[in-house]
């Protein structure tokens, strides 16, 4: 097959293949050829949202299906993974299988393929998830250049595989390995979650922890940790404090000693106490972050092994013997450990930092007291080691008083259109396919930089739209957007209206609020409420939009995304953190930094800052009195929901010939609002996993 030429794949099943999906959906290289799976409700939903075939048996696959992903149980799980596997390489499909799969099935495999004349990959999948690959690609550059000498391990059972091969790809071989029985625990010690054993991994001396617990029904909720590995030499310790992030450095500790024994502190030879104690290597996302961009990123780059090795067209059998060794260790360490206990524990409770460290006590200790905040530093000066510091990139801040999301303006595409074109603009655009658009216009509020109203505009060419957006910056892309397409010059007008107080028409079809909600407060929200459902056409639609946190939450500065144009490299980053000064409140701050070609100094940073009130879906029936369905969309992105309301006749916006007034009042103000609007604010948002 042509490297040019697209791989066409499908998708069997739709649990974990979900993610299995997008990352066929949103890679160059591969199309996605349709969804096998056993039939369900939601699947055939899934397949629709995503435009391909939905079949439920094999031999009504269409032929030209160049691989397959099956992303079902094999039998060490309970499912008929590996039969599909081997039914799909019957057919001349070449087949990349989600662990974990028998070792006996697995040599099995690895023949059928070579029979068949296929290519069989068996796909442990955590071994591509960025840090971890980060970890990997550290730990080789490590071991290149002083001989390990030891390894910590942790892992739950479940796990357990993929550990074996992140350790092997780590060290760069799997032998020599050799592993000692754990120890018997005492009786009289009453539940303990981990069994420990000790051995040799790669020559190494190895400690391994496991979680020995196991619900069967639902292994990943209940494992008290993912991967944790650290891997020591005498230059120090390369840590990966969990599959997702971050991965440590902590270079070795030694102090030299005056002939009295005590540490020489200063002086010649006492440089490298310049050295920082432990240095983070890469940020950390929410697990909404993991759903939406690690994992279908790390089984994109799977697929690119199994292509890799289509394209090498060499013997599947002899290619395997490296995951078969992976294998033949997981299976030693499984027997040696014994049959995990079997525990059915209660709904966890997860815990935000902020329960753990509270605002004031991390502000408080997260630098001296001495030391000038981020952005306050000297252009100018030493850093550590008595290394130079480059001057400080040139900021840019909103003023107080400016809208928000203006700063940031030329930047929101760069992420904020990958995100439209994978979740809410499919989602929407089914939806409204089969929408009564001659009710009313489409009034699209907090329309940013107008992705979605083109959208909408796409997916129905009859369609009228109103794009309300108040933030300036955001409004002049919107502004060009349309008057750079005759068409939307015809059908999209613009106005720079801000939620709720908008100038609204008398009847409207279809009313967008993604990411707009959280910027209104409850009054603000509850006026905005009773002006759309009095104007609502009967049968109309609400679209909302959330953000993923249903409560203030802290989130530590994180870069989501990555994009380069020309010479110019731009990095987004996101954090947030519950508001002081307001109860219930977050403040969320968005950095743009720019970079030329590989300069590490960034040349310019702009910052960005927003007041968000995060609620759930449950709050916004609550408020609008209305009823919600959520929308399929893709695996990890914001929750994406349609309201709709029953017409009531004793309301006369329910009855369509009964005109009303365009502006003025809608009613009484709810108790205790303001006699006059508050000043407006931005109602567009980039949610933090966008992109």
């Amino acid at each position: 097959m042509s490297v040019s030429t697209p791989l066409r794949v499908l998708v069997c099943g739709t649990n974990f293949g979900r993610f299995y999906a997008e990352a066929v959906h949103r890679r160059p290289g591969y199309t996605l050829a349709g969804i096998l799976s056993r039939g369900s409700q939601a699947s055939r939903a899934y397949a629709e949202s995503l435009g391909v075939p939905f079949r439920t048996d094999i031999d009504d696959l269409p032929d030209g299906i160049d691989a397959a992903c099956v992303a079902v149980g094999s039998s060490i799980s309970g499912g008929q993974g590996t039969d599909l596997a081997r039914a799909l390489m019957d057919r001349g499909v070449h087949v990349l299988q989600e662990h974990p799969v028998h070792l006996t099935e697995l040599t099995d495999n690895l023949k059928h393929a070579r029979r068949r004349g296929v290519r069989y990959r068996l796909n442990t999948h955590y071994p591509h998830v960025a840090p971890v690959r980060s970890f990997i690609e550290a730990a080789r550059r490590l071991v290149a250049r002083q001989r390990p000498l030891f390894l910590d391990a942790a892992t739950p059972i479940h796990l357990l595989h993929p550990l074996v091969d992140i350790l092997g790809q780590a060290m760069g071989t799997l032998r020599p390995w050799r592993f000692a029985d754990p120890a018997p625990l005492p009786t009289d010690l009453g539940p303990q979650p981990f069994r420990s054993l000790h051995g040799v991994f790669a020559g190494t001396p190895l400690t391994l922890r496991v979680h020995h617990q196991l619900d069967p029904s639902d292994r990943d909720n209940h494992a008290l940790h993912w991967h944790r590995i650290a891997l020591g030499t005498e230059g120090g310790v390369l840590t990966l404090a969990d599959t997702h992030g971050p991965v440590l450095w902590s270079p070795r500790l030694h102090i030299g000693r005056d002939a009295d024994r005590r540490f020489v502190l200063d002086g010649p030879g006492t440089g490298l106490l310049g050295l920082g104690s432990t240095a983070v290597i890469g940020g950390t996302g929410s697990f909404r972050t993991v759903f939406s961009d690690l994992w279908p990123e790390a089984i994109g780059s799977a697929l690119d092994g199994l292509r890799d090795a289509i394209a090498r067209d060499g013997d599947a059998l002899r290619a395997g013997q490296y995951d078969l060794a992976v294998c033949r260790i997981w299976t030693d360490l499984a027997a040696r450990l014994g049959p995990p206990e079997i525990v059915r524990p209660a709904t966890p409770r997860p815990l935000a930092v902020s329960d753990v460290f509270p605002a004031q006590e991390r502000s408080r200790h997260s630098r001296p007291e001495s030391a000038p905040p981020l952005g306050e530093r000297a252009a100018t000066g030493s850093g550590p080691a008595g290394e130079p510091v480059r001057p400080a990139p040139v900021t840019a801040s909103a003023p107080p008083d400016a809208a928000a999301y203006s700063p940031s303006a030329e930047f929101f595409d760069l992420v904020a259109a990958e995100h439209t074109a994978t979740a809410s603009a499919p989602a929407v655009a089914a939806l409204l396919a089969d929408a009564d658009l001659d009710t009313g216009p489409v009034v699209d509020i907090g329309a940013g930089t107008g992705l979605l109203t083109e959208a909408v505009a796409r997916a129905r060419p009859d369609a009228e739209i109103i794009a309300s957006e108040p933030s300036v910056g955001m409004r002049a892309v919107l502004t060009s957007r349309v008057f750079s397409d005759e068409d939307l010059r015809t059908r999209v007008t613009v106005t720079a209206d801000a939620a709720p107080d908008l100038n609204l028409p008398d009847r409207i079809g279809v009313v967008l609020l993604c990411g707009v909600l959280g910027h209104l407060d409850a009054e603000e929200r509850a006026r905005l409420w009773r002006r759309l459902t009095r104007r609502l056409a009967p049968g109309g639609l609400v679209i909302v939009e959330l953000m993923q946190f249903e409560e203030p939450t802290t989130l530590p500065e994180t870069r989501l995304a990555t994009a380069t144009a020309g010479h110019h490299r731009y990095e987004w980053s996101f954090g947030g953190e519950p508001d002081e000064a307001e109860d219930g409140v977050m403040r969320l701050h968005s950095t743009w930094r720019v970079h030329r070609d590989d300069a590490p100094q960034a040349a310019r940073e702009v910052h960005d800052s927003y007041r968000w009130e995060p609620f759930g879906l449950a709050d916004v029936v609550a408020e609008s009195g209305m009823t919600a369905r959520t929308l399929p969309t893709r695996p990890g992105a914001p929750p994406l929901a349609v309201l709709t309301r029953t017409p009531d006749p004793s309301d006369p916006a329910a009855v369509p010939h009964l005109p009303r007034a365009r502006t003025g009042p809608d009613g009484p103000p709810a108790p205790g609002a303001p006699a006059s609007p508050d000043t407006p604010r931005s109602t567009s948002f980039l949610s933090p996993t966008d992109g």
